[in-house]
């Protein structure tokens, strides 16, 4: 009888998906979060929840990574089943497409009640479509000053088609770079070494790159981010089938587990204030935090991987759904929070009534959407498949 870990192996990573699914949900969450706390966003709430801020410290640093980590494994199965050609076509296809339409059809409502709200525009939406939101630069300067149009969260979708297409360029040039260069780095990561070598890049990236490039998703200037994100999904790239690695990393899960928790609790510790601000403390909170964003990373990826191997239905479905979940739902986080901004309602309440409306706007979208094969192209679905090929397309990775 086939175990669940041979399935995986022979056919697909099962974890992976498990970890892709949760982290997009998780990403729900944040976003509702995005509201209560004082950091900014497009709209707020009225209400300020302080305690939430520790809370989604713990998610920022690794939950972005994490997803170019596992689309970088993604894309070196898709490498396997297809020419360079023809995968820079389908991604071309699923991700350019859906990020038109989105720009046009999905996140202006974003922009629109972000300068409602900030600004009191009283000309409604359909002037401010018309005659702001093709302006090809900086409108409503210089407060909130966004640029339009925009792509907001869809950020995502525009970085993991660059890279993609970056790194068919080298291999068009260097078809056997990916095997070779994969073997090599899961030499240097073999035993304790996979917890530290990734760490030191990340602690890099943090403490040269970030004070001078601070996060914006622009795409041109976005150094950090650039470095952050390649490095995860080129990691992903190159270890995809390098069982070895995810051996040592089931391994190591504990271990990256009590490290990833010593040094989220020294970075709290120092952003908390409790010490007298100083250029070391400064440097050994970015430390801190760099190397919790890969022990965090290591960590997922080691428990999903020992745990989350169950292949059902639920997999599945959410492999399919979860890219128009993520296209359509922080629209609806916003449209929904600025309907109840004036309600008074207590903030539990509130936030309830955001994710639950959030999550049924996925699902009632992706139901729809599934079943118009003209729409199915907008939110990154392939075409309608043959029945013999529903499994299939349902358990490929976006």
């Amino acid at each position: 009888m086939t175990t669940p870990q041979q399935l995986q192996s022979s056919q697909r990573r099962i974890d992976l998906d498990w970890v892709r699914i949760l982290a997009f949900a998780l990403l729900i969450f944040y976003h509702v979060g995005m509201l209560y706390v004082s950091w900014g966003f497009h709209i707020k709430s009225a209400h300020r929840l302080t305690w939430l801020e520790p809370v989604m410290l713990f998610l920022n640093p690794w939950r972005l990574s994490l997803l170019f980590l596992v689309s970088g494994v993604a894309t070196r199965f898709m490498l396997d089943k297809s020419t360079f050609t023809a995968l820079a076509r389908a991604r071309s296809a699923r991700l350019l497409i859906p990020l038109g339409f989105g720009m046009l059809a999905i996140v202006p409502p974003q922009s629109y009640l972000q300068i409602v709200e900030s600004l009191g525009y009283s000309a409604g939406f359909f002037d401010f479509y018309a005659r702001h939101y093709f302006a090809f630069g900086a409108q409503f300067c210089p407060n909130p000053c966004i640029v339009l149009p925009t792509w907001n969260h869809l950020w995502f979708v525009v970085y993991l088609w660059v890279y993609t297409m970056a790194l068919i360029g080298v291999l068009v040039l260097w078809p056997a770079g990916a095997d070779r260069l994969g073997r090599k780095l899961a030499a240097i990561l073999d035993g304790p070494w996979l917890l530290i070598v990734p760490c030191l890049l990340f602690v890099a990236w943090r403490l040269v790159l970030f004070p001078a490039f601070p996060s914006t998703h622009a795409l041109f200037g976005d150094w950090f981010n650039h470095a952050d994100h390649a490095t995860a999904f080129l990691t992903g790239f190159l270890l995809a089938k390098q069982e070895g690695i995810w051996r040592n990393v089931v391994r190591q899960r504990w271990a990256a587990l009590a490290a990833a928790v010593a040094c989220f609790s020294a970075f709290i510790l120092v952003r908390t204030g409790l010490f007298a601000p100083s250029p070391a403390l400064k440097w050994a909170a970015a430390s801190a935090y760099g190397c919790y964003q890969w022990l965090a990373i290591a960590a997922v990826l080691g428990f999903a991987r020992r745990h989350l191997t169950a292949d059902s239905p639920v997999r599945r479905y959410l492999t399919d759904a979860i890219f128009p979940y993520y296209i359509v739902h922080q629209t609806a986080v916003i449209v929904i929070a600025h309907a109840l901004h004036d309600s008074n309602i207590p903030v539990g309440i509130e936030a309830s009534l955001v994710i639950i409306g959030t999550a049924l706007t996925c699902v009632a979208t992706y139901e729809v959407v599934r079943r118009i094969a003209w729409l199915r192209p907008l939110f990154g679905l392939r075409a309608a498949p043959r029945p013999a090929a529903i499994m299939e397309q349902q358990q490929q990775p976006a």
